[in-house]
């Protein structure tokens, strides 16, 4: 099976998580991030997940999952002990259209949660469609090394150079000939020199 890759909007989109232990709370994070409204549900919580329900961050209910918790939510993650729980939770999902994701149990997942290398707006994400996180952990780690945190000064530079090529009256192969040329190998080495040679001598990309 063939997955297809795509990078969700989840800001303010109900997302729920059953459990809150160490595993549970790295999902919770992710979710945080991304801005997703998430409802957790567990008995019991680590303590930064607590903190976060005290701040409002999540909304903790404090017992055991229940059908009802899937309503409204547009995925769901399984992170806790019981494999009973989990096989319930992937079947109400799929019987509500709701995502699911079961935690080391690829076979109940809907979608995986890639290895991935973040510079700002940039993001690369590593599937080997559970077959071998261990796998997608190395390529994160030699994209990082290939992939340094000047990408994302130069992705800002580049979103603003094309704001203002966007609504400039030329063929639209002119345009998408000087997109590429901005977003060149050559481009970056022009943007790592007028780094090095400091802000005032910095120039931005030629429109």
């Amino acid at each position: 099976m063939n997955l297809f890759p795509a990078f969700l909007k989840l800001a303010g989109r109900r997302c729920l998580v059953a459990g809150a232990g160490r595993v549970a709370e790295e999902k919770i994070a992710g979710l945080l991030e991304a801005g997703a409204n998430v409802r957790v549900v567990a008995p019991q919580a680590t303590a930064r997940v607590r903190a976060w329900a005290r701040t409002r961050r999540i909304r903790w209910a404090a017992r055991n999952f229940q059908s009802a918790d899937l309503a409204g939510a547009l995925l769901v993650v399984a992170a806790t002990s019981s494999p009973a729980l989990h096989e319930k939770i992937f079947r109400l999902a799929r019987r509500r259209g709701v995502l699911c994701n079961v935690v080391d149990d690829p076979e109940h997942c809907d979608f995986y949660y890639g290895a991935v290398v973040q510079r700002g707006a940039l993001q690369i994400a590593i599937s080997t469609g559970g077959r071998s996180p261990a796998l997608a952990q190395r390529l994160r780690k030699r994209l990082e090394k290939e992939f340094g945190a000047e990408y994302e000064r130069w992705l800002e530079e580049l979103g603003e150079a094309r704001k203002k090529l966007l609504p400039k009256a030329i063929s639209p192969k002119r345009r998408r000939a000087l997109l590429h040329a901005l977003a060149s190998g050559s481009s970056f080495e022009k943007f790592l020199r007028g780094r090095k040679q400091g802000p005032r001598k910095a120039r931005r990309p030629r429109l």
